[in-house]
Order: C-alpha cells, then sequence, then structure tokens
C-alpha cells in the first residue's frame, strides 16, 4: 500500500498524521520534507490535488514568510512554491499521498478520508482528543 507523508517530526499535527496512518498497519514512506524537499513540479501537483491554492498550502506565522516579502500579492504561484523549496519550513505540513488522493492533514484526522484501510484500534491525538474509538470508527466531535 503506497501511502506518502512529507512530515516534520517536530509537528504535532505531523506525528498525530503519521500515527493515524500507522493505525491501519501500514507502515507509509516518511519523508521529511525539511531535509528532502520534493520538486517543484511534485509540490505544485500536491497543492493543486489537495484542492489547496499555493497560498492556502504556505506557512504565514514563519518568520521567512514575511522577511521574504511573500505576502506581496503580486508574486505569481511559481514564485511562491520557489520561495517554500528554498524554505521548506514554508510548506505547509503534513501532505500525506495514498491511492485515494492527496490531503494536507490540518488538522490530523483529514488524513482518515483518503486512507484506503480502515482504522484497527482506539486513537487519541497527543493532547488528548478522542479521534478513534475502541471499534475502530471515527469519533465526531459535537
Amino acid at each position: 500500500m503506497d501511502i506518502t507523508i512529507y512530515h516534520n517530526p517536530r509537528c504535532g499535527s505531523s506525528r498525530n498524521t503519521l500515527a493515524l496512518i500507522r493505525n491501519t498497519g501500514v507502515e507509509p514512506i516518511v519523508i521529511d520534507y525539511l531535509a528532502s524537499a520534493p520538486s517543484h513540479a511534485l509540490l505544485k501537483a500536491m497543492i493543486t490535488s489537495a484542492g489547496l491554492t499555493v497560498r492556502g498550502a504556505i506557512r504565514t506565522r514563519e518568520a521567512a514568510y514575511a522577511e521574504l516579502g511573500l505576502d506581496n500579492p503580486a508574486l505569481a504561484d511559481d514564485a511562491l512554491i520557489d520561495a517554500m523549496l528554498a524554505h521548506p519550513i514554508l510548506i505547509n505540513r503534513p501532505f500525506v499521498v495514498t491511492p485515494y488522493g492527496v490531503r494536507l492533514c490540518r488538522p490530523a484526522e483529514l488524513v482518515l478520508d483518503i486512507l484506503p484501510l480502515p482504522q484497527l484500534n482506539a486513537f487519541s491525538k497527543e493532547d488528548g482528543e478522542a479521534v478513534i474509538d475502541s471499534a475502530g470508527r471515527r469519533i465526531t466531535p459535537g
């Protein structure tokens, strides 16, 4: 089963997403995108496949965003992608690619929409929020 996560081990959403993937019994391909950024074409394709705009996939709270003037609305998508690749911390995370689609998994449980296999066990996020019950079913808030 080919599942790839573009992962930042320092990010809670990324760690929770990885744990949800593993809760299906699958070990995904884990790419530390900070050390090994995707190509321009691949990043652009992932953003498009996830139904996002380039601006929707960039981390605006990172210092580099302001330092590089990336809030300039005149900047074209390709220039923004080039900046994201030059400074991978600007790529929002985690992106997950499965045979069922691509998602930017913020929040982590968005990965459940594209996983081909069911959850095997109960799962709670690092903050204690229950996401999957003991029968492997998604818990809906409310």
